[in-house]
């Protein structure tokens, strides 16, 4: 068996469950449970292992906790005065 990801337009889900229901013996159907715990779930995914890439390849550097508290530090100051 081979899964699939199909996209269907919202106003022709129930003409597409209609067609398949013929092939319920060789088809599944079932919600993939990243997208119903988080609908952007692929692209936070695909997101953030690019942002490790170019963590990796010092494209991107990140900031050390003490600089980084710092920073919040000094900017909460500023908005104090």
């Amino acid at each position: 068996m081979q899964t699939l990801t199909v996209n269907i337009q919202d106003n022709f889900v129930q003409d597409f469950l209609t067609i398949i229901e013929h092939y319920k013996d060789k088809v599944q159907l079932q919600k993939d449970e990243n997208l119903v715990a988080d609908p952007y779930f692929y692209e936070r995914q695909k997101q953030l292992q690019q942002d490790i890439d170019e963590i990796d390849s010092g494209k991107t550097q990140m900031i050390n906790n003490k600089d980084f508290w710092d920073d919040i530090d000094t900017f909460t100051q500023s908005l104090q005065k």
